[in-house]
């Protein structure tokens, strides 16, 4: 039985840490833990709403101070109070428990199969009759379960001789889709912050508004790329406020025939006033809000839904205590009436978290992992960039595979059923991370070829001057803005790679991409190009936007002078490239966080405009490598090649005189080739052995007159 012990304090409720959702953890200042004569570990009680248990924990150094009690949702739902409110905390005896009776919330759960797991995962969590509880599972999915009954009563532990007991189907609080908390949502703090104070408020306390003599806000629009996080951030609102939650997907609401589409958008709101408080969520709202001036005439229903959706948000009948947050990938579509005050009073945009929100996220989704030492989630968070949360979400599950497929092979059921032990060998490694990241792409660049390119600053030779100016105009900005921010300055906006045709200007803007660890997009100048008025312009500002998206960013435009030539060439369609092109480097809107380098051979053909001071101001001249510069990439390109012992690379770069880096590789290519040929002759050849392949000086001294160069002999 418990029993209460001891003095009791008062605490304002306060968001958790992401890795302490379902631990059954009370995170509070060192000195509170004092002064109720509690340990770390030791079991306190909160109430008076309603008692639960959970285990007290002191808060890390830099959220100290606050007067606070750090909580996840499940224990703000099991003692019934909110974010902001007041409980009562006090140190609680209790007893071991002998066996639990759990109810799933959703679907059914295996007993037979899952009881001793389960129990294993629960070991060492406070539980009382009525809590819902959460276990995590591998891969950060979990099943949550009432506790329907304790043996002994009050609050107890959960202990690893405890008799765990599953019974029931889905009996219980609510679906498990809608226990999301501000917990499970990462990387948009700022984001729910402004969300609660538009959306909790008016729901919670309608009196506050009421005193200020202000009708409540009513609408919140979310706008943001796919899986970054929208319908989330509404499921975790309406569970967090107990609102009922009314999930309306756009394309649903249309029917075939006259008027049953605006009468089944009236039935919503209908059934959302008579269980107010509650929240309508329209995802996909494009689809049913368009601009009505862009509306076809065969298109009527959509124009007869815009117009029974505005009467509805606010139309002559009050909508009561109902909120309505819509979401979009595509705002701009939207009608204007739409997006006034008194409809959808506050637009937010849900975008690609930064690298601290990737991190947050990450440790989200790796909630049930057992990691492996060498993990590393800050060396994850720097290089996803242009990942949302689904992304992130399924980097994850995708390393959670890898793991598993390596330890498959070591499986043997017992009985059918997989030993404990084998669950207990599983482990994700960094490698396993390593290999997702193959597999998933960031949706923030998806209409866009990006890549991280696998060249680095040791795969070029010569070249010194390039690379030290490329370091300091895109490597410093991105590894140490703070450097120029303390010197009040800005870096470059953009280089111009200019030189003759193979002297290494595509894998120069490669190798900078890799040594900053951006995202990388490719574009070809003449890809952009299209026969249709204003299609070229659009592409050109799409490229633009993903890469501002997914900033950090470098954009790389080959063959420059094709896409934006200088103007007066007779060119209508570059002409309006070239403008678009110029007010997107240096327009109204800065350009933040995206470097352009663009690469051509012909610099004459540039506009003027475009290489002023704050667009590409940097040009940057390759030259043909000299001797020792040659004697560098022969090394390069030779490297991992079996050599015989007459091959003299000082030679060879003497002989080479006048040959560019791309040269230079053809000719340790054409050496290489001629090697296999004699080794291999006919087709029916048995495979060389090693030390049978080698490639010899004669070889070389093929190539260099086949490439036909004035210093071959």
């Amino acid at each position: 039985m418990a029993r209460a012990a001891g003095g009791k304090l008062s605490l304002t409720v306060a968001e958790a840490l992401p890795k302490d959702v379902g631990r059954g953890i009370a995170r509070m200042d060192p000195d509170v833990m004092v002064r109720l004569k509690v340990g770390a570990g030791d079991i306190v009680e909160l109430g008076p709403q309603r008692k639960t248990g959970l285990r007290a924990m002191p808060t890390y150094p830099e959220q100290r101070g606050q007067g606070a009690i750090q909580i996840d949702g499940i224990a703000r739902a099991n003692a019934q109070a909110a974010l902001g409110e007041t409980v009562e905390i006090r140190r609680c005896a209790f007893d071991t428990a002998t066996a639990v009776v759990l109810t799933p919330t959703s679907a059914a759960f295996d007993s037979a199969k899952g009881s001793d797991y389960l129990g294993r995962v629960l070991e060492g969590l406070p539980v009382t009759s009525g809590d819902r509880v959460r276990a995590t599972l591998m891969g950060g999915q979990y099943r949550e379960f009432v506790v329907t009954e304790s043996t002994p009563d009050g609050i107890v532990l959960v202990g690893p001789k405890t008799r765990i007991t599953v019974k029931g189907e889905g009996a219980g609080s609510r679906p498990e889709a809608s226990s999301i908390t501000y917990e499970d949502v990462g990387g948009l703090h700022e984001e729910l912050a402004r969300i609660r104070e538009m959306v909790e408020l008016p729901l919670k306390h309608p009196e506050l508004f009421e005193r200020l003599g202000i009708e409540p806000p009513r609408g919140v629009l979310l706008y943001g790329p796919p899986g970054s996080g929208k319908t989330l951030i509404a499921r975790a609102v309406a569970n967090e406020t107990d609102a009922t939650f009314f999930h309306v997907s756009g394309p649903e609401i249309i029917h075939k025939f006259y008027g049953e589409s605006e009468a089944h958008l009236r039935a919503i709101f209908e059934k959302a006033r008579a269980k107010a408080p509650s929240i309508i969520f329209i995802d996909e709202i494009d689809a049913i809000a368009t601009k009505r001036e862009d509306v076809r005439g065969d298109q009527a229903v959509e124009r007869r839904v815009v117009a029974q959706l505005l009467a509805l948000m606010d139309g002559l009948e009050a909508r009561g205590q109902v909120v309505v947050i819509g979401a979009t990938n595509l705002p701009d579509v939207l009608d204007p009436a739409l997006r006034r005050p008194g409809r959808f009073d506050r637009e937010i945009e849900i975008d690609a978290p930064d690298r601290a929100g990737r991190r947050g996220i990450l440790d989200i989704h790796t909630r049930g992992m057992p990691l492996a030492p060498d993990v590393d989630l800050d060396s994850l968070a720097e290089t996803t960039h242009g990942f949302v949360g689904a992304d992130l979400a399924a980097l994850g599950r995708e390393a959670a595979m890898a793991a598993l497929r390596r330890a498959m092979p070591r499986l043997t059921l017992e009985d059918g059923q997989i030993p404990y032990q084998f669950l207990l060998e599983l482990e994700v490694t960094m490698d396993d991370f390593q290999q997702a990241l193959t597999e998933v792409e960031p949706s923030a660049l998806r209409e866009v070829f990006t890549e991280i390119p696998d060249v680095r600053w040791s795969d070029i030779g010569g070249l010194a001057e390039a690379k030290r100016v490329l370091t300091e105009t895109i490597v410093w900005p991105v590894k140490r803005p703070d450097i120029f921010k303390l010197a009040g300055t800005k870096p470059p906006k953009g280089v111009v790679l200019t030189g003759p045709p193979g002297s290494g200007k595509t894998m120069l803007a490669k190798a900078v991409a890799n040594e900053t660890g951006v995202n990388f997009i490719s574009v070809k100048g003449p890809e952009l190009l299209s026969k249709w008025v204003g299609e070229s312009e659009k592409a050109l500002r799409q490229v633009f936007r993903k890469a501002r998206q997914a900033s950090p960013c470098v954009i790389f435009f080959d063959e420059i002078d094709a896409l934006v030539p200088t103007r007066g060439s007779g060119a209508e369609v570059a002409e309006r490239v070239l403008s678009q092109f110029l007010t997107e480097v240096d327009g109204i809107e800065e350009l933040r966080g995206v470097t352009v380098v663009a690469a051509t051979n012909r610099p004459d053909m540039l506009d003027p405009a475009l290489v002023r001071a704050g667009r590409l101001e940097v040009m940057l001249e390759l030259t043909l490598p000299d001797l020792a510069a040659r004697r560098e990439i022969f090394g390069i390109h030779v490297r991992g090649k079996p050599l015989a012992a007459d091959v003299d690379l000082d030679l060879l770069a003497a002989q080479s005189d006048g040959a560019s880096g791309a040269e230079i590789e053809s000719i340790c290519r054409r050496a290489t080739m001629m090697a296999i040929r004699e080794v291999l002759g006919p087709d029916t050849a048995p495979a060389p052995k090693a030390g049978e392949l080698l490639v010899t000086a004669k070889h070389f001294q093929t190539a260099l007159s086949d490439v036909g160069l004035p210093g071959a002999r």
